[in-house]
């Protein structure tokens, strides 16, 4: 059974770092793309950053780029997302998802992923 499983979510200052990893089991890692989605109180669910089955093509929201990156780890079949310069408005619920596809578009829904995780609280504090 496919599943995905974030960690490393918590409570920051402003200005600090935060490292968020993706675990999936039951998937053919090295097939599927994935994303960083993340959902603040009250606001859609919005897509951070996503990166191809290779690693080597990564795409941000504007929002954060500069600032997070996006990255995967193959062998360990883990998605990780390092988070720097972290600001209050980052505060969200951080969910990753993966497709069965070379490569995730930022234009996709939470709704078109197969495989979606429970999502990790990040808390940047002023």
């Amino acid at each position: 059974q496919a599943q995905l499983v974030e960690s490393g979510g918590g409570s920051v200052q402003a200005g600090g770092s935060l490292r968020l990893s993706c675990t999936a089991s039951g998937l053919s890692f090295n097939d599927i793309c994935m994303t960083w989605f993340r959902q603040a109180p009250g606001k859609e669910r919005q897509p951070v950053a996503t990166i191809d089955t290779s690693g080597g093509s990564t795409n941000y929201d504007d929002s954060v780029l500069g600032r997070f990156t996006i990255a995967r780890d193959n062998v360990k079949n883990t998605l990780y997302l390092q988070m720097g310069s972290l600001k209050p408005e980052d505060t969200a619920m951080y969910y990753c998802a993966a497709y069965p596809w070379s490569r995730c578009f930022m234009t996709w829904a939470w709704s078109n992923y197969p495989h979606r995780g429970q999502g990790t609280q990040v808390t940047v504090s002023s």
